[in-house]
């Protein structure tokens, strides 16, 4: 029997989407292969938590499950309920009569009719009521879907560069990120996961943004803190900075100090919207560890005398 997937991810049938995904987000992160390397029942609950928030996200899926139309698996139930003739909505004994309900949901009054009245469609052979004592062929459930986890670089993702990933079936195919992508963005694949009867069932990649050694991700922004000489602060300069997309040449105004943010323009990520976001640059002066020379024209500096820059912090 299928898994309730309210039941799998923790929480009630009447449950907000944000409540559905906090809890998925919840059960992902401790039950995350990189977490249980040696704990393969936790990879299995894992892929069950996916699964069942793949099912519960779909709003289509989600009525359709409310309804009893599909199981957790997200394969087509019996048209008659889980008792078939004998369950809740086929038919019900009362005393010593019968009464007979049909529920539009469950039954195909078609086919009904078609066997009360006779005519070519009757199933049974032989009296009027031929086809009526069959129930349709629920159509054969597809294969189980399956989760994969995908870890992009920090780069491809801002810059939406495509992303390989080898099936379970040693297929590979090149996955097109979307516009806002960052870490637990799933994307569907329709018909690769495990092949079953009725066809192939679909695959969920969880993508995972891998950190970087300098950059930051601030929004749809990228940050940098860019050491720089006190030479190139003072006079100003031209200086190389990398970004996502490669290294570009940066204009430092002279008279910059420590902290001053610089922008460049659509160096960051690609919003949801399709807007891409700014790449912001901190300038860091590095000073040298020991230069006497700098020592002696700091000491017979004057240029600093009476002047007080934590004024503005009230000290």
């Amino acid at each position: 029997m299928a898994a309730d997937p309210y039941a799998t991810l923790g929480v009630a049938r009447g449950a907000s989407e944000a409540e559905i995904k906090k809890a998925y987000r919840t059960l992902a992160k401790e039950l995350h292969p990189d977490r249980n390397k040696d704990n393969p029942k936790a990879a299995e609950r894992f892929s069950q938590a996916t699964a069942a928030y793949d099912l519960l996200s779909d709003k289509d899926k989600r009525a359709r499950f409310d309804r009893g139309e599909i199981d957790g698996d997200g394969n087509p139930t019996s048209p008659f309920g889980p008792g078939g003739f004998g369950g809740g909505g086929g038919f019900r004994s009362g005393g010593g009569a019968r009464d007979f309900e049909f529920s539009e949901d469950s039954i195909d009054l078609g086919d009904i009719f078609d066997g009360l009245f006779g005519g070519g469609r009757s199933r049974g052979g032989g009296g009027s009521f031929g086809g009526f004592g069959q129930r349709r062929q629920a159509p054969p459930p597809k294969g189980a879907n399956v989760a994969y986890r995908l870890a992009v670089p920090f780069e491809d993702a801002a810059a939406l560069k495509p992303q390989r990933i080898t099936l379970q079936d040693g297929k590979t195919i090149d996955l097109k990120l979307p516009n806002g992508v960052e870490t637990g963005t799933q994307m569907r694949l329709a018909g690769k996961g495990q092949a079953g009867p009725g066809g192939a069932g679909d695959a969920t990649v969880t993508i995972e943004i891998k950190p970087h050694r300098f950059f930051t991700r601030d929004g749809d922004n990228v940050r940098l803190d860019l050491p720089v000489t006190l030479k190139e602060a003072v006079l100003g300069a031209k200086v190389k900075v990398p970004t996502v997309d490669g290294a570009v040449m940066l204009g430092i105004p002279a008279g910059s100090s420590s902290g001053k943010v610089l922008r460049l323009r659509g160096k960051g990520f690609h919003g949801k919207g399709g807007t891409r976001g700014d790449q912001l640059v901190t300038l860091m002066i590095d000073l040298p560890a020991a230069d006497d020379v700098l020592k002696r024209f700091v000491e017979d500096w004057s240029g600093d005398e009476g002047r007080n820059p934590r004024s503005a912090l009230g000290v």
